[in-house]
């Protein structure tokens, strides 16, 4: 079986739900033709199984044919052998096909997430995007994996009615027209159930947003007297929520009965028939068993097809949840003709007239932290205002996001790190950075605490480290990252003066012949800066270096040095 998941999930077809599921299925489809051939195969070799039975009963009652019994019990040996083998073959081929799907889902996910930004609170709810990475995922699973099983069913009741259709007419068609009869009677079930299970997912959805911010705002609420309020509410949604769910498992339940009642009452009425037509001569002892076994056989095919049925339609929601998802437009579109990338150019941000130049240390320093921010996301182009910001000329807003986003990146405080073993969080990509990265932000300490190294399991969100830990590590993941530009939001606000001497001296060392701009008021950051800005209200009001702005901008002097 290949690894999972794929280096590219590629580019999916969002026009709808179905075109999507179809996306999928083609971008595994050796795999998933594979799968299919394997569940047809396993099917029809379940399927001859009484005829062969049969067939061995008649030559040993009937006709007392030992040759033909030993001959029909080899026959038997053999079909089992090739059902048990396809059968592997199928489950192996399907794990891979569910995992594939699922993967390819939760990436495209990830990578629009990203894509977006900032922009996702305001266009996406946050129990929508959970909703997918926990239920969607497995519904579209699902409807990937039971293509091949369903296909599998048709195949078998078409080989089952064909047998039945040449032994005997009248037992033939009552299976060519209960079949479809008992599959239109199960799937009534499944409109209604599938109505619950969508009011269900948009109440959890809302539910788990509603949970996020709670959590998120707990100290907050603490502190003004409305967790009370906010937990009632919770509680009542929840409630609510539970209410959603046992309509949910009411049809369920009756779905499950009836896809054992109505085919059980099925294989009743074709036994009967055919024992009627045994005790008139019409068929052999042999076929009669036989009936019996196709009549039990096929409990299991119409089963396996009302859940393709079922599992189709729930991955059709789910695949239409995703593809809203993918279809929902940033702050920032992407131009119709992106320009190219210029290498080496200046950044430049005509709002503030702060200037980067290339290969050179910047330093901005602000009067008001939130303007240093703002400049920021407009040099990364994060907002609108950032429409107007040049690199080499050429505005940020000609050129595509996705290659922007590599070349310039913008590292702040908000960052989390992720949870599973620490090296895959600062170096995913085995670039072989990470050493170097460790020493230029004065990690070392860190990792050298940790029981494995690198190898150590990050908890969530990195709460396990302390508020400086935790900024070294992220500063030492942007530097691994070493993009072409990287822009630094109080990179040191966190950590002691030594530590942060340290960082200061070799950032520059670490960042040597790459463009790096840091926001910070810190004198030993700004000291080791190429070129530093004082801004003012939102603007450059002052340039050159940190001793050179001491000696002849006193608002300067009382920002960096706290008077």
């Amino acid at each position: 079986m290949r690894d999972l998941p794929p280096a590219d999930p590629g580019t999916p077809d969002d026009r709808s739900a179905t075109r999507f599921l179809g996306w999928l299925a083609r971008r595994t489809w050796p795999s998933v033709t594979a799968a299919t051939l394997f569940a047809v195969l396993w099917m029809i070799c379940q399927a001859v199984v009484p005829a062969v039975v049969g067939k061995a009963i008649d030559a040993g009652l009937t006709h007392r044919a030992t040759g033909d019994l030993v001959l029909w019990s080899l026959v038997l040996l053999f079909v089992g052998f090739v059902q048990a083998l396809a059968g592997v073959l199928r489950h192996r081929r399907a794990v891979f096909n569910w995992l594939s799907a699922a993967f390819r889902t939760i990436q495209l996910s990830v990578r629009k997430s990203g894509r977006l930004g900032v922009a996702l609170p305001r266009r996406l709810d946050a129990g929508e995007v959970v909703a997918i990475g926990t239920a969607d995922i497995s519904h579209i699973g699902n409807a990937i994996d039971i293509t091949a099983r369903g296909t599998g069913s048709v195949v078998a009741v078409l080989t089952v009615t064909t047998i039945l259709l040449f032994t005997s007419v009248p037992l033939g068609l009552v299976v060519v027209l209960g079949i479809p009869l008992l599959t239109a009677v199960v799937s009534l079930l499944i409109r209604p159930l599938h109505r619950r299970q969508q009011e269900y997912r948009e109440r959890q959805g809302r539910l788990t947003g509603r949970a996020t911010d709670l959590v998120g705002g707990l100290r907050v609420l603490r502190g003004v007297g409305g967790e009370p309020v906010l937990a009632q509410t919770y509680r009542a949604g929840s409630q609510d929520l539970r209410g959603a769910g046992v309509r949910v498992a009411r049809v369920e339940a009756l779905l499950d009965g009836a896809q054992v009642l109505v085919p059980g009452m099925f294989l009743v009425l074709v036994v009967w028939l055919g024992a009627r037509f045994a005790l008139s001569g019409r068929i052999t002892v042999g076929q009669l068993v036989s009936f019996y076994g196709y009549a039990a056989f096929l409990v299991s095919p119409l089963r396996q097809l009302t859940e393709t049925i079922d599992k189709l339609t729930r991955g059709h929601v789910s695949g239409r949840r995703v593809v809203d998802m993918l279809r929902v437009e940033s702050d920032l579109p992407a131009p119709a003709r992106p320009q190219p990338v210029p290498v080496g150019g200046d950044l430049v941000d005509p709002v503030s007239g702060v200037v980067a130049r290339a290969g050179c240390v910047t330093a901005i320093a602000a009067a008001l932290p939130a303007d240093a921010v703002a400049i920021a996301d407009r040099l990364g182009r994060y907002t609108r205002d950032g429409d107007g910001t040049l690199l080499g000329g050429v505005p940020l807003a000609d050129l595509d996001p996705a290659v922007l986003r590599e070349r310039i990146l913008v590292a702040d405080n908000d960052a989390r790190l992720f949870s599973g073993p620490l090296r895959d969080d600062l170096d995913p990509h085995r670039t072989g950075r990470v050493v170097a990265a460790l020493d230029a932000a004065s990690a070392n300490d860190v990792i050298e605490e940790l029981p494995d190294g690198l190898d150590s399991e990050v908890a969530e969100r990195g709460r396990s480290f302390s508020g400086g830990q935790q900024q070294r590590l992220r500063l030492a993941r942007a530097l691994v990252a070493d993009p072409e530009i990287l822009v630094l939001v109080e990179p040191t606000s966190a950590v002691d003066a030594h530590t942060e001497a340290r960082i200061a001296d070799r950032l520059g060392r670490a960042r040597h012949g790459r463009t790096t701009v840091v926001c910070s008021t810190s004198p030993l950051v700004l000291d080791r800066a190429d070129h530093v800005f004082f801004i003012e209200d939102g603007v450059a009001v002052a340039g050159g270096t940190h001793r050179e702005l001491l000696d002849s901008s006193l608002a300067y002097a009382r920002t960096v040095l706290r008077e």
